[in-house]
């Protein structure tokens, strides 16, 4: 049975305190709203429509290349009346409406599959809603059924009797309808304290019309989970971590203590990686294979090929890690910055928007930015490009096999040639050849007893 997937997204989200709309909140670094929408497409829906309201113009651009359309629901009465708004987009289409929330993102799209199917197979019948058994259904509407065991009608908690109060089955806020819920909708009153139409008044609709209701009862209650304050909002990206943590770990990744490890949808990990505690991955990185990434570093859309090691407490940026390559610890790559085969790059050293070749080694408390660095060459402590004049950004060369002393600064532009040699604690602000030796500091002197005489003290011949 082919469907649609409505997605509710209309609504202001007061509970989180926040200028944000409530399904633009991040989870993951993705916005919630993106996960239904994800959902939706994964389960085969042939269309998908967003109903927005409040701030509609930023959770369309959140969605701009999600494939959607979208259904303006300009004063908020309801959910029946958000999914009236849907009614042009859809009511030329003659498969299951599917209705979820925006705010529910951890539905899988297998379980909108099965609620579709429960609609086909239960002869006849006109909706399907999701329900789940609560340990505590307080303030859920309960799913009431009849001795055939269909539903009968769902009741509010401040309608229920207290023999109602009892039934643990409640509605999870999830429907599919056949595609006469068009003509239903319209049926639906809103004589309630808050005036408001809502979907769950079409159980009865459904059934006055001689359509039955069937309930499909979800195996996971987490899966239902919303979020509708911030830490409901912690609990639900709790949730989704813990399925992409178990996702990479049956894949053949090693996690040393995988509670500590944050990582996003967009990661991939090849098999043999292995996290150390409070490991954070995020955006597009893509981890090869036997990558050991050491505890408390930060990974952000940064490549990271075979072999790879990134040591504890370093930050890539979109940097590029070839096989063999070694970063840290406590290493900063900034974008652009390209470490070879075999290059390390070790404490305290910062790359920005630099390639270096094949066995460079820094290994610690330098700087390299707008710099391409030759093959095999050393770069001292203390070493800095200055790649910028106050203006503009300029390059530094450094050729194969080169050394450079340590506290050295290259003045951009400038190029060193292959096998060059700087001696140590030079400002360099020319070109140097290929095999020389350049040199660029004051010649020392030594001023025997200035200090005495600076302070008027003659100390003894004897030391005294």
């Amino acid at each position: 049975m082919k469907h649609a997937v409505v997605i509710l997204a209309a609504g202001q989200g007061k509970r989180m305190r926040s200028r944000t709309p409530k399904v633009l909140h991040p989870l993951l670094g993705r916005p919630m709203v993106r996960y239904p929408v994800e959902a939706a497409k994964e389960s085969g829906a042939e269309r998908v429509v967003v109903v927005v309201g409040h701030q509609a113009e930023a959770v369309k651009e959140a969605l701009e290349d999600a494939g959607v359309a979208f259904a303006h629901q300009q004063v908020p009465l309801g959910t029946a009346h958000a999914l009236a708004q849907a009614k042009p987009l859809l009511e030329d289409f003659d498969g299951a409406v599917v209705v979820t929330s925006g705010d529910t993102p951890l539905l899988r799209p297998e379980t909108i599959r099965a609620l579709v199917r429960a609609l086909e197979e239960a002869g006849g019948a006109g909706m399907a809603l999701l329900s789940f058994e609560a340990e505590d259904p307080t303030g859920y509407g309960r799913v009431v059924r009849g001795r055939d065991g269909r539903v009968v009608r769902i009741v509010e908690e401040k309608d229920a009797s207290e023999e109602e109060k009892k039934i643990r089955e409640v509605n999870a806020g999830v429907y599919a309808f056949d595609r006469r819920v068009w003509e239903l909708l319209s049926r639906v009153k809103n004589e309630n304290a808050q005036g408001e139409y809502y979907l769950p008044d079409l159980v009865a609709l459904y059934l006055e019309a001689g359509l039955p209701v069937v309930a499909l009862r979800a195996e996971d209650e987490r899966e239902l989970l919303g979020a509708n304050d911030r830490a409901q909002l912690a609990e639900v990206e709790g949730v989704l971590l813990d399925r992409l943590r178990r996702r990479w770990m049956r894949e053949g990744v090693r996690m040393h203590l995988p509670e500590t490890i944050y990582l996003e949808p967009g990661v991939s990990l090849a098999p043999d990686v292995v996290l150390e505690p409070g490991v954070v991955l995020k955006g597009t990185t893509e981890v090869g294979e036997g990558v050991r990434i050491g505890a408390y570093s930060v990974v952000t859309n940064s490549r990271l090929e075979a072999g790879a090691e990134v040591r504890p407490h370093s930050v890539l940026e979109e940097a590029h890690l070839k096989p063999g390559a070694v970063a840290g610890p406590f290493a900063r790559l900034r974008p652009g910055a390209v470490l070879e085969e075999g290059a390390f790059v070790g404490n305290f050293v910062e790359v920005k928007k630099s390639r270096l070749g094949r066995g460079v080694k820094a290994g610690h408390l330098a700087y390299l930015g707008d710099a391409e660095v030759g093959e095999g060459t050393n770069v001292g402590a203390g070493v800095i490009t200055a790649n910028y004049d106050g203006e503009k950004k300029h390059q530094t060369t450094i050729g194969r096999r080169a050394f450079i002393g340590s506290n050295s600064v290259l003045i951009a532009p400038v190029q060193i040639g292959d096998e060059a040699f700087v001696a140590g604690g030079s400002a360099i602000n020319q070109d140097v050849p290929p095999g020389a030796l350049a040199v660029a500091r004051g010649r020392q002197r030594n001023l025997e007893g200035w200090v005495w005489r600076r302070r008027g003290e003659y100390p003894s011949e004897s030391g005294g």
